[in-house]
């Protein structure tokens, strides 16, 4: 019976809002989950710019860990971008069914793979002080990069709604290497539930390259999406990945 589906808390990105999965959530839906999709800590549509100053990813995952905790049930944790990582630190802290990361940061410890993602680390240095700082969205980056394969209309409607993210979450996963704390560590060994980690073909903010090396790392199936950018969650093609991961967790529920 589908009402005893688990539900699935879902994850957003950086400079994002739950809104992000207006789309990707309904196959889910009607699948037979119930999805929550929240907004991180700061990042509600009414919330001021002040509200991400100083926050770190460890808030973030004890909030999403702390959600998962209240439900009936164990539930299956998704996150996408930033949210990946967010989701599986809090996959460490909460019990959950099964987790689903879409081209997610990279856990402490994971090199880089390419120009672009070291060029962005490097680049929030010429902001000054940024940890200290709500960041605003690079809209021009967001269009050329994150969204480069959204049609125009869909990708003027994302930025439009993008809002400032934490300097201080941005430096604890883009320069973890300058973190004695190892802030965004994902743990040791493999995670306690099963994990699927799916990369797109095209994506230069997260390539597969270095999305393979955080599978390995959380003991997580890899899938690369040939074609596919990083805006798994709404880019053409996103609901080929929705049932991916739909097909993987039905495989998966019995043993999860």
């Amino acid at each position: 019976m589908t009402h005893n589906l688990p539900p699935i808390v879902m994850t957003h990105g950086a400079f994002c809002g739950g809104w992000a999965f207006e789309d990707f959530r309904k196959p889910f839906e009607a699948a037979g989950h119930t999805v929550l999709t929240p907004d991180l800590r700061g990042h509600g549509a009414s919330d001021p710019a002040s509200a991400v100053v100083g926050v770190s990813m460890t808030d973030y995952a004890r909030d999403v860990a702390a959600l998962c905790a209240a439900q009936e049930q164990p539930p299956i944790l998704m996150g996408h971008s930033l949210g990946g990582l967010v989701a599986a630190m809090a996959a460490r802290r909460a019990r959950v069914r099964a987790v689903v990361l879409l081209a997610p940061s990279a856990p402490w410890g994971v090199t880089s793979s390419s120009m672009e993602e070291a060029a962005t680390a490097v680049g929030l240095h010429m902001l000054g002080p940024f940890w200290a700082q709500g960041v605003a969205p690079d809209r021009s980056l967001m269009r050329h990069y994150s969204l480069d394969r959204m049609p125009e209309a869909g990708r003027e409607a994302v930025v439009a709604r993008l809002r400032p993210e934490s300097g201080r979450a941005l430096w604890e996963t883009l320069n973890w290497w300058l973190d004695p704390f190892m802030t965004t560590s994902a743990g040791a060994g493999a995670l306690d539930a099963p994990c699927l980690v799916i990369a797109g073909e095209r994506d230069v903010v997260h390539p597969p390259s270095t999305v393979r090396q955080t599978a390995t790392r959380l003991g997580g199936a890899f899938i690369e999406a040939p074609g596919m950018s990083h805006w798994l969650i709404g880019e053409p093609g996103w609901a080929e990945i929705a049932e991916i991961a739909l097909g993987w967790l039905a495989e998966h529920r019995e043993t999860a």
